[in-house]
């Protein structure tokens, strides 16, 4: 499938009410970008990280009343499901276009990976970009850039995960709507993959 670049009515779609009016503008409009994305990166995040990825799709099937927010695809080392694994997200809020390396809070492996984020800090620190931003919670749009985060706060994000069940790790790249409309479908793959070539080191740890 052929990369397309995303749009200012792809983003709209979160400004639609109702959840039926919203799903259907999502499968619709987002949703074939997404699988596209999913076929070309998880072929190049295969080749990142020296292991078979797989791509899925947000199906928001469980949602009954509330229409979703964002929606993206997700790439993780197992065809059955991602969200029990360390894995790689592209996906869009109202707001921004996002490019996440995430461990959330159904990884049964948390405590070990947070403990490799600790252990490797130091690592860490310099070679997440400071554009870059980090978040512990993947159902809010909001994040902290990582040139505003102290090595203390950082190590507190990496300690929580370690002994918080619901808490999170995500790390990588906000694009605001505006400036993600403009790119060209090459742009954002560049775009897209140098962020992944970025965040391979912290899949590796986890």
């Amino acid at each position: 499938m052929e990369l397309k670049a995303f749009s200012a009515s792809d983003f709209n779609v979160f400004k639609i009410n109702g959840l039926e009016d919203r799903m259907s503008a999502l499968q619709e409009r987002i949703r074939p970008k997404l699988e596209a994305l999913g076929q070309h990166f998880s072929k190049e995040l295969s080749h990142l990280t020296d292991e078979e990825l797989y791509y899925h799709v947000a199906k928001h099937a469980r949602r009954t009343k509330n229409p979703p927010n964002d929606t993206w695809v997700a790439f993780a080392g197992s065809n059955r499901g991602y969200k029990m694994l360390p894995h790689f997200q592209i996906g869009l809020w109202e707001t921004h276009l996002f490019i996440w390396f995430a461990v959330i809070y159904e990884a049964p492996n948390k405590i070990k990976a947070g403990l490799a984020f600790e252990e490797n800090i130091d690592e860490i620190m310099t070679m997440v970009p400071d554009d870059f931003v980090w978040s512990g919670d993947h159902t809010v749009p909001n994040a902290t850039p990582h040139r505003e985060l102290s090595k203390d706060e950082l190590l507190a994000l990496f300690q929580r995960i370690q002994r918080v069940k619901s808490a999170e790790i995500l790390c990588g790249l906000h694009i605001p709507r505006d400036e993600a409309i403009e790119l060209s479908p090459q742009n954002l793959e560049d775009k897209i993959y140098k962020v992944f070539e970025k965040l391979i080191p912290l899949y590796k740890f986890s």
